[in-house]
């Protein structure tokens, strides 16, 4: 922790003594950002992931320290030997030590990534991070339960809690990310198929299989194999995921580090990888089963088949995200496969996950008979049929099939979770008495995993409905306008009202003013804009701001039905003319006039710094007032994106959070104990 808040002291009040501090901040970076700078750092990541072990450490220890007494010193050994890779590979690592000094100390540092500086994307990184680190805590007991040949339901019960805390916090950080992608990224989308985004959705998979699989565990001592195999892999992919944004070796938006850390998280993986499977083969006869699956038509078989679509889903990212590796590894030329590939073997598997999320909560343990069955499926199946016809006979749902089978696939799903809530608040307010609110709210307290479980199936319906629309039902378009003109775009006509120019701290900001009118109607009015960044490093001039990252603030009016979705790509070349030859004649000005006189008298080197600084200042003023004088009928391009039904998508990840946020939550953590 001293470590942590010595790096946030110095970014903090901008210590430029610091390496990391002077590569990822300024003096005119906003505070918060200087606060949040850290992990965007390979080095403060580092240092996070090191810090965050710590807490979630002695948080498990802590929980423990009455029970497992055997495997305990097991577990808390290889949480140590993590620990001690990190710090290691800070100190001996190479270029990622936090606490490297410079000499001498720069007057400014370069500033954070523009594409960083966003509130969504600040709090992805320690989202991400935390649900990676969590994931620790289950393979170190899982671990300590094989080495100590414990291998009951024990080492599971006493860390599901730290599963479903990594399984919340890495949903929290893909859902950040996704919403970071679509407004600040100027592309249009919430998902690319980016191999950073992938390292992240496999764990989430893979734990989201782990979750339900130790619930067979549990109740009838099965899978024991499995779930050890299953919480390897998860935190074996945490690390990969770690990997893949610090080391560059894949191509992506969202990777800010280089290769220096790379060999050694390869390393790690290994020894996990090969340590781990070769611990699970030496003690197979001890995880065997205590039972075997009685009937396919029985809870624990649905939880292997969603199981099986969980790896089947991760397997085919992993092979699409590494697939680069693997084509230059066996032919010598490096092919990429594009989000269409991924969308073709992804869509089937997640439409069928949709099918066996409603499936599960109403079959029963061992078998479920055929009256049970009848009893169980006859609405939710009604429901299904009747949101069939109402979607083929009311709306476009025909257009897509996969859309269709999705929707249709979600009413079922949704009326099973409705049935089996009310069902069981019906039989309690029988026997209780009470309304039925109460009865509702009285079951889920008295057990949180089943029914917080159930929100979190209702929330992750609820998002891949609105990612089957969006992505099925969206009409794109790019657009050329001059000032004055319109397009339509459906029922929507879009009018370029005038173009924007102004400045900021170290950026050149160009936008368009929009009139969005539908079905004759005003709609709304948008205001995208194109920001081009300085650059940090070498001479400051006026055109220095092309040679620098670009971000894009889109126009959006998100509603619960449509997304209508705008950025815009200025024409700049005029501008960017006009500033090369305005940085000339100020070079020319500085070499003739300004250095003659500091070469003379070099104590008014100072102030004669600041005096160009203001003079560059207003000659990039009157840039811009000339250009927005003489070159008002410019075109400019501007992407349209309609969307349908984006916005469930966040609203569905937060109905999912707040649900595996409810079954984590520990159930007597404010019920005062009972003295002996």
């Amino acid at each position: 922790m001293l470590c942590v808040v010595v790096i946030e002291h110095a970014f903090l009040t901008s210590d430029f003594s610091f390496a990391v501090v002077a590569s990822h901040s300024s003096i005119d970076t906003p505070t918060f950002y200087k606060f949040t700078a850290m992990w965007s750092s390979q080095q403060g990541s580092l240092l996070l992931w090191a810090f965050i072990l710590g807490i979630v450490s002695a948080i498990s220890l802590a929980a423990t320290r009455h029970k497992l007494r055997d495997l305990v010193p097991w577990a808390t050994a290889v949480m140590m030997g993590v620990a001690i890779f990190f710090t290691g590979l800070m100190l001996f690592g190479g270029g990622v030590n936090p606490f490297e000094v410079l000499d001498p100390v720069p007057v400014d540092g370069n500033g954070l990534n523009p594409l960083l500086q966003h509130p969504s994307m600040i709090i992805h990184p320690p989202m991400l991070y935390t649900g990676y680190v969590s994931l620790t805590v289950p393979f170190a007991f899982a671990i300590g339960a094989l080495l100590s040949r414990r291998v009951d339901a024990a080492w599971v019960k006493s860390t599901r809690g730290f599963a479903l805390i990594a399984w919340t916090f890495l949903s929290i950080g893909i859902i950040l990310g996704a919403r970071w992608s679509y407004t600040e990224l100027g592309w249009g989308g919430y998902w690319a198929w980016d191999p950073v985004e992938n390292a992240s959705m496999m764990p989430w998979l893979i734990t989201t299989a782990y979750i339900h699989s130790i619930m067979v565990q549990e109740k009838r001592g099965m899978l024991k194999v499995w779930n050890a195999s299953l919480i390897v892999a998860s935190f074996s992919l945490a690390l990969l995921g770690t990997f893949l944004v610090r080391s560059g070796v894949l191509e992506s938006i969202h990777a800010f580090g280089d290769s220096t850390v790379g060999p050694y998280f390869l390393a790690l993986i290994g020894v996990v990888v090969v340590g781990s499977t070769w611990l699970i083969i030496s003690r197979l006869d001890i995880l065997r089963s205590e039972r075997r699956i009685d009937s396919l038509a029985s809870r624990e078989a649905v939880f292997l088949i969603n199981n099986l679509l969980l790896i089947a889903l991760c397997a085919i990212v992993f092979w699409g995200t590494f697939f680069p590796l693997i084509s230059e590894l066996l032919t010598g030329t490096r092919s990429t496969l594009a989000a269409p590939w991924f969308d073709r073997y992804t869509t089937p598997v997640a439409v069928l996950l949709v099918l066996f999320t409603g499936i599960g909560p109403m079959m029963s343990w061992r078998r479920i008979s055929w009256q049970g069955a009848k009893r169980v499926f006859t609405i939710p199946l009604v429901v299904a049929a009747i949101d069939f016809v109402l979607l083929l006979l009311f709306t476009d749902a025909a257009d897509s099939i996969w859309a269709l089978i999705t929707f249709t696939l979600a009413a079922f799903t949704v009326s099973a979770l409705i049935q089996e809530t009310w069902r069981a608040a019906a039989a309690r307010k029988r026997g209780a008495g009470g309304s039925m609110a109460g009865a509702i709210w009285s079951n889920a307290v008295r057990n949180r995993r089943r029914y917080g479980g159930y929100v979190v199936h209702l929330g992750l319906v609820v998002l891949l409905v609105g990612i089957a629309a969006s992505s099925s039902f969206e009409t794109k378009e790019d657009i050329k306008l001059k000032p004055g003109e319109s397009a339509q775009i459906d029922d929507y006509t879009v009018t370029y009202l005038s173009p924007t120019i102004a400045t900021s701290d170290q950026a050149l900001i160009f936008g368009a003013n929009l009139q969005v009118d539908r079905k004759g109607k005003s709609f709304a009015e948008l205001h995208p804009t194109r920001q081009y960044h300085q650059v940090t490093q070498g001479t400051r001039s006026i055109a220095s701001h092309f040679d620098g990252e670009a971000t894009s603030e889109v126009g959006l009016k998100a509603g619960m039905r449509t997304d209508f979705w705008v950025a815009v790509e200025p024409n700049t070349t005029e501008f960017e003319r006009r500033a090369r030859l305005a940085d000339s004649l100020f070079a020319t000005y500085m070499r003739e006039k300004v250095l003659p006189v500091v070469q003379a008298d070099p104590g008014k080197a100072e102030e004669i710094s600041l005096a160009a600084i203001d003079l560059l200042d207003r000659t990039t003023a009157k840039v811009i007032e000339g250009y927005r004088d003489d070159s008002p009928a410019l075109p400019v391009t501007i992407r349209v994106i309609i969307s349908p039904m984006v916005t469930w998508i966040w609203i569905g990840a937060i109905i999912a959070i707040i649900g595996a946020l409810f079954a984590a939550w520990p159930s007597g953590l404010f019920r005062r104990r009972k003295a002996t």
